[in-house]
C-alpha cells in the first residue's frame, strides 16, 4: 500500500504559511557532485555577466540595451531603432531556445544559467552560511533575542549585501546606459550625473530588497516562467524527479532500521529522512511530483544521493529523469513536438543570420517631399526629395555623396554636396534629383541612389521619381 500524498498539498505554497504570512526559509548548505559542477558553471556566469558591458568590439560595447536612447548591442553588433526587426527575431530565437531546452530538459535554465539564481545561491546565500552559519543555526539566530551576536551579525550580513547589490546595480546600470556614461558618472561626481545616479540607488534598492528579503518569491511570484513550465512540460520531459515507483514499493516509505532487511519488508527505499526537504532552496517536498516552484537545481539529488550511500543503498533515488522512464522504464526520446520546435528554431536562426548578412553599416532613406508635385527646368525633369542617412559605426564618414546608378541624371544636394556623418550619427537634409524627359519611360520610375564615402559604396536605396504622363 503506497502512502503517496493525496491532491491537497497542491493547493499550498511551501513559503507560505496556514495564516497567509510569508514563511522564510532556511535551505540546508548543498554540497555533492552537482553541487560543485553549478558552482563551476555559475562562476564563469558571472564573470561574462559582469564583463560584458566592459569589454568593446570595433568601438562597440559588447553587450548593451539602451532602452530610453533605443540603441542596443549583442555581442558587439550594434541595433539601432531602423533594426528593431533584427532585435525581435533575436528574442523570438531565445524564447524558442528556452522552450525547447524546457520541453527537453524541464526548468533546468532557472536553476543553472539564471542570473536571479545564481546571484542568490552562489554569491548572496553562500556569504548568509559564512556569516550565520548551516540551516540549524540560521533557525536558532532568526528566534534569539537581538544581543549583541545578532545584531553583529545581522549589520555585518547587511552591509555586505548592499555593497554586493550596489556592484550588481553598477554592472546592470551599464548594460543600460553604457559602460562609458557609467564610468562618466565616477569622473564627474553624483552631482552632475543626477538622473544616472538616481537610477543607481533604485536598482541598488531593488536588488538589496530582492536578494535580502524577496529571494525565492521572485521565482514563485513575479517570474512567469515558472507558469510557463507547466504548459510545456509532459511525461516525457527530463526532470529533477523522485522515483515513487523504487521510494515507495508496497508498503511506503520507512524510517531506516540497520538491523533489518528492506528489500523483504516491501518497504521503500525512501527512509523519510526529510534530507531532500531541507536543503531545498524554494522549500518544498520533491516527493510531491513536480511543482512549480522547482527550479531544479539538483540540490536534493546530492543530498538524497549522499544519504542513500551512507545507508547502503543505490543512489539516484533521486534523479534527472522523465515520468515514462520512472513508470514505464522508457528511454528518453526526441518527440514530435521537440521536432516542431526545433524547426521553428532552425528556421528563425537562419532568418537572424540571413538577415545580419544582408545588414548594412550605414543606413538611407531617400523620400519624395510631401505634397510637392515635379518641376519642368528646360528638357529635365526636377523632383524634390528629403534624406536621412544613420551611420551605425563607430567611425565617422568624411566624404559622403549621392549618385545615380543605371539612371542618367544628377542630385543636387541643398547645402555641401560632400558632407560628414559622425560615427554613431545621423545626417538629414534635402536634394534635387533631375533626369532628361526623354529618358523617362512612365510618370513614375523607380530610380536607385548610391551612398558613397569617397569612391567606396556605402548603400543603396530607391525611391520614385515623377515625370509627365507619356502617351507613347
Amino acid at each position: 500500500m503506497s502512502n503517496l500524498p493525496d491532491e491537497a498539498f497542491r493547493d499550498t505554497i511551501g513559503t507560505i504559511d496556514e495564516g497567509g504570512n510569508r514563511k522564510f526559509i532556511f535551505p540546508k548548505k548543498p554540497s555533492g557532485k552537482f553541487y560543485e559542477y553549478r558552482k563551476i558553471v555559475s562562476y564563469i556566469l558571472l564573470a561574462i555577466l559582469i564583463a560584458n558591458p566592459f569589454i568593446k568590439v570595433n568601438g562597440n560595447q559588447f553587450m548593451m540595451f539602451n532602452v530610453m536612447e533605443r540603441r542596443f548591442n549583442i555581442f558587439g553588433f550594434p541595433f539601432w531603432p531602423q533594426d528593431f526587426y533584427l532585435f525581435v527575431i533575436s528574442m523570438l530565437v531565445g524564447i524558442v531556445f528556452i522552450i525547447l531546452f524546457t520541453v527537453v530538459f524541464g526548468r533546468i535554465f532557472c536553476g543553472w544559467i539564471c542570473p536571479q539564481t545564481i546571484f542568490l545561491e552562489m554569491v548572496f546565500r553562500r556569504i548568509e552560511y559564512w556569516i550565520d552559519g548551516d540551516r540549524g543555526a540560521q533557525m536558532r539566530l532568526a528566534r534569539q533575542e537581538w544581543n549583541t551576536e545578532k545584531i553583529r551579525k545581522r549589520l555585518t550580513k547587511w552591509i555586505v549585501f548592499f555593497l554586493i547589490s550596489f556592484g550588481i546595480a553598477n554592472v546592470f546600470l551599464a548594460y543600460l546606459v553604457g559602460s562609458d556614461q557609467l564610468f562618466l558618472m565616477v569622473e564627474e561626481g553624483p552631482i552632475k550625473q543626477s538622473s544616472n545616479f538616481i537610477a543607481l540607488l533604485i536598482f541598488t534598492g531593488v536588488f538589496y530588497f530582492v536578494f535580502v528579503w524577496f529571494r525565492e518569491q521572485v521565482c514563485i511570484i513575479a517570474c512567469p516562467y515558472g507558469r510557463l513550465q507547466g504548459v510545456l512540460l509532459d511525461n516525457k520531459s527530463i526532470n529533477v524527479a523522485y522515483d515513487f515507483v523504487r521510494g515507495e514499493k508496497e508498503a511506503g516509505r520507512a524510517k531506516f532500521n540497520k538491523k533489518e532487511d528492506r528489500a523483504t519488508t516491501g518497504k521503500g527505499d525512501c527512509i523519510d529522512c526529510h534530507q531532500c526537504v531541507h536543503v531545498c532552496p524554494m522549500g518544498i517536498d520533491i516527493r510531491n511530483g513536480t511543482q512549480l516552484e522547482c527550479t531544479n537545481c539538483t540540490a536534493c539529488i546530492d543530498e538524497c544521493d549522499t544519504i542513500m550511500d551512507s545507508v547502503g543503498l543505490p543512489k539516484g533515488l533521486i534523479r534527472y529523469a522523465s515520468e515514462d522512464e520512472i513508470v514505464k522504464k522508457a528511454p528518453f526520446k526526441f518527440t514530435g513536438r521537440m521536432k516542431g520546435y526545433t524547426a521553428v528554431l532552425f528556421i528563425l536562426l537562419s532568418v537572424f543570420v540571413g538577415m545580419l548578412f544582408l545588414r548594412t553599416d550605414v543606413q538611407a532613406v531617400v523620400l519624395r517631399l510631401p505634397g510637392q508635385l515635379f518641376q519642368h527646368k528646360g528638357d529635365k525633369i526636377s523632383n524634390v526629395y528629403t534624406y536621412k542617412i544613420v551611420n551605425k559605426t563607430m567611425k565617422d564618414y568624411h566624404d559622403i555623396h549621392f549618385e545615380l546608378i543605371d539612371q542618367k541624371g544628377s542630385i543636387e544636394n541643398v547645402g555641401k554636396q560632400h558632407f560628414k556623418v559622425l560615427k554613431e550619427g545621423i545626417s538629414q537634409g534635402t536634394l534635387f534629383i533631375e533626369i532628361d524627359e526623354a529618358l523617362l519611360e512612365s510618370d513614375k520610375t523607380k530610380v536607385k541612389i548610391g551612398v558613397y564615402n569617397g569612391k567606396e559604396l556605402l548603400e543603396t536605396t530607391t525611391t520614385n521619381f515623377l515625370g509627365p504622363r507619356s502617351f507613347n
